[in-house]
């Protein structure tokens, strides 16, 4: 497994990068991993390097780079303040411009051979569900996709399969969002949507006092046989 900074053409001619993560065999289908609102930080390339290892051809663009470039936060005290003040201040919609710039750029790589997923964790899990819908993705994938009760009414415009996974304790996103999510999705066949009942919010990420070990291995499992199911 192969990592590297590399840099990322903005449709506005700007320069950004993004963490590349390759698979041993060298090749594989594409992941735009969306970070948390700490930034591309160690637990995030960790997660790129570990779906590598799975053998997808992963790249976590730097969101922030228009407020902070190359950011990284911790979870607590001052660079959770920090964290919050940089989500407040991001124009969502060019974020979304940029991930769609990320997403042609992972298409551009030699190494890519197969479909792209969008794939997110909070801020990046609502960027990923809003992936599916703008930003030219095969399929998404959300994690504790913070404020997705506010996107719902853009249910119809979806034309890509998606999964979410939500925390049972979670007190961001609440059991009622939860199951408006479910409702909105009620009809589509390939719309997946589970919870875990014992996790909290950011149960993936195992650098937070959140991390449920349960929780994270059962949703990874889900998560590469959801991509699998839908083919290279």
């Amino acid at each position: 497994m192969a990592s590297q900074w590399i840099d990322i053409t903005a449709r506005d001619g700007g320069k950004f990068k993004g963490y590349l993560a390759l698979p041993p065999a060298g090749k594989g289908p594409g992941i735009v991993l969306l970070q948390e609102i700490f930034g591309v930080n160690a637990h995030i390339r960790s997660v790129a390097e570990q779906y590598a290892l799975d053998g997808y051809v992963v790249l976590a663009p730097d969101v922030f780079w228009r407020q902070e470039p190359g950011v990284e936060l911790g979870y607590e005290g001052k660079d959770m303040e920090q964290a919050f003040s940089l989500m407040k201040a991001m124009d969502a919609d060019q974020a979304i411009e940029d991930i769609a710039s990320a997403v042609e750029a992972l298409r551009g790589r030699p190494e890519l051979k197969g479909k792209v997923a969008s794939l997110g964790y909070c801020m990046g899990g609502i960027l990923s569900f809003r992936s599916a819908l703008k930003a030219g993705v095969d399929s998404a994938i959300c994690f504790y996709p913070g404020g997705i009760a506010n996107h719902l009414d853009k249910a119809d415009q979806l034309r890509v399969p998606v999964q979410f996974h939500f925390a049972g304790q979670d007190k961001h996103i609440t059991n009622e969002h939860i199951e408006q999510t479910r409702q909105a999705f009620a009809e589509r066949d390939d719309v997946e949507t589970f919870i875990y009942d014992n996790a909290d919010h950011g149960f993936n990420c195992w650098a937070r006092s959140a991390y449920d070990q349960h929780a994270s291995a059962l949703s990874h499992g889900r998560t590469l046989a959801f991509l699998e199911t839908l083919g290279r």
